[in-house]
């Protein structure tokens, strides 16, 4: 077997590994595929080193196969199509205590605080394994985590049909959201100001709109009757994109934050006291979203495809994060880790 060991400073390197059998209650996996994410762009910058220790195998967006099971685990076998749930609880903080095990205080979230699947055997707790229907295109189902966030994000945002919705940053979550928010009945509008992206998003038949190019306030209430978006999605992770939402949303409108802001951000407080806005924060996943993911890619109702800009070997793995750490014209790389 081969992995890709993160070693800092922007560098990876190729070995190759013995694959161990998998301990109790454990399954090996034979990765397809893993997706470069946002988080590992942060990684690759140098912006998690607390939480990084190289060398490190990271990866979590990922499609494999059972290869091989470890005493006590049921419901699967040998060639079954998995993917992995990448959130390790501890199942004893007062969050896990009320249920929400996936925001657990101490959340061991898995390619990033222990090891990852960019490597062709991976050994991984049952415990976090989703079978995946036979037949399902394996590229796809390496959608399925961010498609997850997406669906995470629209559920507890409670969006219905016929609402109005601004997405704000056609980054990969942002565009998933648009499409799991349309696949409700929401008329979404996505707000990107990458002409790449923007072009791309159109493709997905998304109605999208460049702010940098059209007053994107305007637009909204000319659309909605002066009334304001129901519901705005901030994805940009940007301060004019948190700022505008407060002028996008309607009375009682929500507005739901995706984006990760290390940094406090000025809001308008008065617009969410004068028109009774709720602000909702949403992160990762929760098992029925998964689910809903699954049930979504192999329903091929979405254009997941368009959102895979390249599909590389393992070997090119430090070519493929530099690629979309500098070029802004990539979405969602892939990377194949084994035959």
């Amino acid at each position: 077997m081969k992995a890709a060991y993160y070693q800092g400073d922007k560098s990876f390197f190729i070995t190759d590994c013995i694959p161990q059998s998998p301990n109790a209650h454990e399954v090996r996996i034979d990765v397809s595929y893993c997706g470069i994410c946002g988080t590992d762009i942060h990684i690759y910058r140098g912006h998690m080193a607390e939480r990084i220790h190289p060398p490190q195998v990271i990866g979590h967006e990922m499609s494999g196969t059972v290869a091989e099971m470890g005493v006590g685990v049921e419901g699967l076998q040998i060639g079954d199509p998995v993917v992995v749930r990448p959130l390790d609880s501890c199942n004893h903080c007062p969050a896990c205590k009320a249920g929400h095990h996936h925001i657990c205080q101490n959340l061991n979230f898995i390619g990033i605080d222990s090891p990852g699947a960019f490597q062709s055997s991976w050994n991984i707790s049952a415990q976090v394994l989703h079978k995946l229907p036979l037949g399902i295109n394996m590229e796809i189902a390496a959608l399925i985590e961010p498609l997850a966030v997406a669906c995470h994000d629209v559920r507890l945002g409670q969006i219905r049909s016929g609402e109005t919705v601004v997405v704000i940053g056609g980054g990969p979550i942002g565009m998933l959201v648009s499409l799991v928010a349309k696949s409700k009945g929401a008329k979404v509008t996505l707000a990107e100001v990458n002409p790449f992206r923007f072009d791309l998003a159109q493709d997905l038949g998304i109605n999208a709109i460049n702010p940098a190019e059209d007053n994107l306030e305007q637009y909204i209430l000319d659309i909605t009757n002066g009334a304001g978006a129901d519901a705005v999605f901030e994805v940009s992770g940007s301060k004019s994109g948190i700022e505008v939402s407060t002028e996008l949303c309607r009375t009682r409108g929500r507005i739901i934050v995706v984006a990760i802001f290390p940094e406090p951000q000025p809001v308008n407080l008065f617009k969410f006291f004068w028109r009774e806005i709720q602000m909702l924060g949403v992160r990762v996943y929760e098992p029925e979203d998964y689910e809903e993911a699954i049930v979504l890619a192999d329903s091929q109702k979405l254009p997941l495809e368009k959102l895979i800009t390249s599909v590389q070997p393992l070997e090119a793995l430090s070519n493929a994060f530099h690629s979309l750490d500098t070029n802004p014209n990539n979405l969602k790389i892939l990377i194949k880790c084994s035959d």
